[in-house]
């Protein structure tokens, strides 16, 4: 089991509190690889994932972003058919799946689309202008005053 002590780091970082809880609840990786996904880096601020999700139709897919948390989730519809066929090998899974994936702070969900069996979700970082670096002026201490008193003569 991996461990690591991150109290060093919160002697030297402040509001960083929930990405170190984060942290400190990491457990072994996800087992299920079902669906099988990508997540791609478009540009600085923009990012998809793709997930494959073929046989699934736009309606038995659900998308859900609450609290920085995106979740997909894909149940098929049960068929009502006339004739009763036998399937002699079965290697296109067709199961219910929930994939979900932890979005930072100002990550939007801008769109999501369904072609060629792939399902896309586009994001983009939208960092608020008062989130975004600038520059402080210095003022410069050019005019101080020195005060003197007036030394008397006794």
């Amino acid at each position: 089991m991996r461990h690591f002590d991150l109290s060093p780091l919160y002697r030297s970082t402040i509001g960083f509190d929930r990405l170190f809880s984060m942290l400190d609840q990491v457990g072994p990786a996800e087992t299920n690889s079902y669906p099988p996904y990508n997540i791609e880096r478009v540009s600085e601020n923009e990012y998809r994932i793709s997930i494959a999700v073929a046989g699934f139709t736009a309606d038995e897919l659900v998308i859900e972003i609450k609290e920085n948390a995106l979740t997909v989730t894909g149940e098929k519809q049960a068929a009502v058919e006339e004739t009763k066929r036998e399937i002699l090998h079965q290697g296109i899974a067709a199961r219910a799946f929930v994939r979900r994936f932890q979005v930072a702070d100002h990550v939007q969900v801008m769109g999501a689309s369904l072609e060629n069996g792939l399902l896309h979700v586009d994001l983009v970082r939208e960092i608020p202008e008062a989130k975004k670096p600038r520059h402080i002026p210095i003022a410069a201490n050019s005019g101080s005053r020195v005060l003197e008193g007036a030394a008397k003569a006794a």
